[in-house]
């Protein structure tokens, strides 16, 4: 699960927002975006990312995100401070119904939620967010490079 919150720009709208930041290429698996506006801030959007897939296959999604961003850059509908929560879901617990609540195991899906192994796969997915954060910083900055002659003679 991936929130990441942002503030829109003085006088950029939602509109603004969605038109630059949604995505021209899925991931591949199964992956739900809800968009959400702070009653607080009406500036401030919070997107919160819902996707269901192995290690690997959020390895092949993270390369499909940086590519997108930097082909379609935020910059200038946000302000530069984004702030990024990412984690795994441990658990899923359904509170719909009306009265008293009888405790459950911890589960996800059906499946039940392994707490002793959660420190190695968010030890992982760690590694994989970073090395993604990494690319996308290398890569804005080539992106960012000045290119005219005198760069040329230089290089």
């Amino acid at each position: 699960m991936a929130i990441v919150t942002r503030t829109l720009r003085e006088g950029k709208t939602l509109q603004d927002y969605r038109d630059a930041w949604f995505h021209s290429r899925g991931f591949g698996v199964p992956a739900s975006m809800y968009t959400v506006v702070n009653v607080a801030n009406p500036r401030e959007v919070i997107s919160i990312g819902i996707i269901d897939c192995e290690l690997e296959e959020m390895h092949r999604g993270l390369h499909v995100e940086v590519e997108d961003r930097l082909a379609h850059p935020l910059e200038a509908v946000i302000e530069p401070e984004i702030g990024r929560s990412f984690g795994v879901v441990a658990a899923v617990d359904d509170f719909s119904s009306a009265g008293e609540l009888t405790p459950t195991p911890p589960q996800v899906d059906g499946v039940p939620s392994d707490f002793g192994s959660l420190p190695e796969l968010l030890s992982k997915v760690l590694a994989e967010l970073s090395a993604a954060g990494e690319r996308r910083d290398t890569l804005r900055a080539e992106r960012d490079l000045p290119t005219g002659p005198d760069q040329q003679a230089s290089a």
